[in-house]
């Protein structure tokens, strides 16, 4: 079967209309009308119901739209897996991060390796994250573990710990350490309920009958940090961001309550193929892993700057 029979037919299901879709493939309307009749007579179904200038998609039509998006899928796939064969020479990769500072030690040693892949780095929650990369605008994602999803694959990098924040003039700013329940009438600044760290904070202390009540919500890192320290309130980050932030007017306390550690890791489509691009990357991830912990990393750049 011609590749141009299908294209064709996914250009008349996104339409579902005979002379938008020929307009839109640049020939005749009863051209294109043929052309789907052939395509019906070599599948042996309807895949359109016609009744006047309005058309539907059969079962039998959906069924081959399906298969029709996943073969030029692949087809994309091999292309593109040929063309980086030649040295991932070219290639975009859009990766979703629950937190983009997870990624400042890998983001600038892979585009070093790889000057000419585009990388495209978007924050979302790992909810969000996981759903772009089912609907393919994600190619990878960086989030809290454990990710159980039956088409999504995951690798561990890492975990990270919390930290309560304070500016260097609270009354906290002596404190090596300190316990969720003293910050229960804090001013308190706290990510968006549906951050798998701000549920991590909130079971933790419902199960101990903690009650810690935000006085605001924000859903970024940078934003929560800056407010707490303008407003001298208190806040709870992972250590691996306050390691890496521009700012230092800031006093971080160790907590004492042994809330569980969330494993951070690199979650991907489970595909017949991997791109070489999306492979590369996951390497270049775990090689950072196996040379020495992400946080060392972290604290490295830090310094330097």
């Amino acid at each position: 079967m011609e590749l141009r029979l299908l294209e064709y037919f996914i250009a008349v299901c996104n339409e579902l209309h005979f002379t938008k879709a020929s307009e839109k493939l640049g020939i005749s309307q009863p051209t294109l009308s043929q052309q789907i009749q052939l395509l019906e007579g070599r599948i042996g179904a309807q895949l359109f119901l016609r009744t006047g200038k309005k058309i539907q998609i059969t079962d039998e039509g959906r069924l081959l739209l399906e298969h029709a998006k996943r073969i030029f899928s692949e087809l994309d796939q091999a292309k593109m897996g040929i063309s980086q064969m030649k040295g991932l020479q070219q290639g975009k990769l859009t990766i979703g991060c629950s937190g983009n500072h997870f990624l400042y030690p890998s983001i600038i040693s892979f585009h070093e390796q790889y000057p000419k892949i585009e990388l495209s780095v978007h924050d979302a929650t790992t909810k969000k994250t996981i759903k772009k990369l089912l609907e393919r605008e994600f190619d990878l994602g960086l989030v809290f573990l454990p990710v159980e999803h039956s088409q999504v694959e995951s690798v561990r990098l890492f975990n990270t710990e919390l930290s309560v924040v304070v500016s260097k003039k609270h009354p906290f700013a002596d404190k090596k350490t300190i316990e969720l329940k003293d910050l229960q009438t804090s001013r308190l600044f706290l990510l968006q309920k549906e951050y798998l760290i701000r549920q991590d904070i909130e079971r933790y202390c419902k199960e101990r009958a903690i009650f810690i009540k935000p006085l605001v919500e924000l859903s970024d890192m940078e934003s929560l940090l800056e407010m707490t320290l303008i407003y001298n309130g208190v806040t709870i980050l992972p250590t691996t961001y306050l390691n890496v932030t521009s700012k230092k007017n800031f006093h971080m306390i160790k907590i004492a309550d042994p809330i569980p550690k969330r494993d951070v890791g690199v979650i991907y489509r489970k595909e017949s193929q991997m791109s070489a691009v999306i492979k590369a990357f996951i390497q270049h991830l775990l090689k950072l892993r196996e040379g020495q912990k992400y946080e060392s990393i972290l604290l490295r750049e830090k310094k330097a700057q």
